[in-house]
């Protein structure tokens, strides 16, 4: 049986959150065009946003690495951490397989498979984190987020580019 609106699964996310105890605000807002817009609209600065990316490291292994929004993954970081020579991001239809979730809605809150999350050291302080739907989110504090899924902590970022 399909969800009633497949491109917002934000009760199964508000649910793991739940689960997982954490202490979270629901925000809802229409479409945004950009993490500034986005920002603007939950009413934090686009540091606070989590993005939360998903990357292949091989056939049917795949890793959450949760990216500040004014920050990119430091591919050579991200490899060095994990030993590996190569990575790459899934497919769209791909990422949604192994999430759930499609792109713009990613996160690692109820998704389909429990992959290991990687949070970059940034983290920290009152976050927003994607809440399973178009223009739906999650604020949170990011040690209680990061505690709470089990994260890796790591520095796997560099500055994102000027916008």
């Amino acid at each position: 049986m399909s969800e009633p609106d497949d491109t917002d699964r934000s009760a199964r996310a508000i649910a793991a959150a739940e689960a997982l105890g954490l202490s979270f605000e629901v925000t809802r807002h229409g479409p945004v065009r950009s993490l500034e817009e986005a920002a603007a609209q939950r009413g934090i600065e686009p540091r606070q946003i989590v993005k939360t990316m998903v990357v292949r490291v091989a056939e049917g292994d795949h890793r959450f690495v949760l990216v500040p929004g004014d920050r990119e993954i430091s591919w050579p970081l991200l490899r060095s951490l994990l030993g590996v020579n190569r990575l790459s991001m899934p497919s769209a239809d791909a990422a949604r397989e192994v999430t759930g979730y499609v792109r713009g809605t990613i996160t690692p809150l109820g998704a389909l498979t429990a992959l290991p999350v990687i949070a970059d050291s940034r983290v920290s302080g009152t976050v927003s984190i994607g809440g399973g739907g178009y223009g739906v989110a999650l604020t949170v504090d990011g040690g209680a987020l990061v505690t709470a899924l089990g994260a890796m902590v790591a520095d796997v970022t560099t500055a994102g580019a000027p916008r």
